[in-house]
């Protein structure tokens, strides 16, 4: 198998991965990411400047027609200014939340890939071995006898948890 090929696989594996659980998102979380990915964009920022630049512009009380309905220092535009960047913060976190949730997933799938990656390699060097005994091309290696031992993932995995 090329490696082209491989790598094709593999990506359509992962976003097969990232597919379903987009699917699997609870309605609350959808909306959230709608947001987040509204908020985002120039659009949003233009549109807020805009808004914003218009409230103090008719509020200033410059313009002859407007009655100020919130003269400076504009505490109703503070107030919903305050409440936009709550909304928008537990918006956000809410998505970071989820993407840290996905991101755990990926990490777990990566690790058990490697893991039988490692199986397959050191399977890979035993026969390797047994090639070259056969031929008797074999002189003694320590790193090759280093490298043939299984890993023990359950004791780095108890490593870990005890570092952290």
């Amino acid at each position: 198998m090329s490696k082209e090929v491989h790598h094709h696989r593999s990506h359509r594996i992962i976003r097969s991965f990232e597919a379903e659980a987009l699917k699997k998102r609870p309605l609350s979380v959808k909306i959230a990411d709608f947001f987040t990915s509204s908020f985002g964009t120039v659009t949003f920022l233009l549109g807020n400047v805009f808004i914003y630049g218009a409230w103090i512009y008719l509020n200033s009380g410059k313009v002859v027609w407007f009655y100020p309905i919130d003269p400076f220092p504009y505490s109703f535009l503070n107030s919903f200014v305050s409440l936009e960047a709550i909304f928008l913060t537990i918006i956000i976190l809410i998505t970071q939340n989820r993407q840290n949730q996905r991101d755990t997933l990926r990490n777990e799938l990566g690790l058990q890939v490697e893991l039988i990656s490692e199986k397959e390699n050191t399977k890979i060097l035993k026969l390797l071995k047994k090639i070259l005994e056969n031929k008797e091309k074999y002189s003694h290696d320590p790193e090759l006898e280093e490298m043939i031992k299984e890993i023990d993932a359950s004791y780095i995995e108890r490593k870990l948890e005890e570092q952290l």
